[in-house]
């Protein structure tokens, strides 16, 4: 943690999960990376799944490096890995639709 004359930005962290959310907000030293503000916010500790260093990331929907540097009211966030591919679940849908309704 910074002392009180190291000046300090705001951040958001986020981390969506099935049926909950987690959004923190804190204060890190300026020149902060995602991956130490993550670390100072204390949710490893709760969510051991979180790996920082294999684990997508995003700043605001863009994906970025756990080595970016924060900006002041960046809203981190973390993503989960996909549980279905997108592009198949559309392609399944398409074609359920397609089929004519049997009576």
């Amino acid at each position: 943690m910074a002392d009180a004359d190291t000046p300090t930005i705001e951040v958001e962290i986020v981390y969506a999960l099935p049926h909950d959310a987690v959004e923190q907000t804190l204060r890190v030293p300026v020149g902060f990376t995602i991956a130490q503000a993550i670390a100072q916010s204390g949710i490893l500790e709760r969510y051991s799944e979180i790996d920082v260093a294999t684990v997508a990331l995003g700043v605001f929907g863009k994906r970025t490096e756990a080595t970016a540097v924060l900006r002041e009211f960046d809203r981190i966030e973390i993503y989960r890995p996909l549980i279905a591919d997108p592009q198949q679940s559309r392609r399944a849908r398409a074609q359920k639709a397609a089929k004519p309704a049997r009576r």
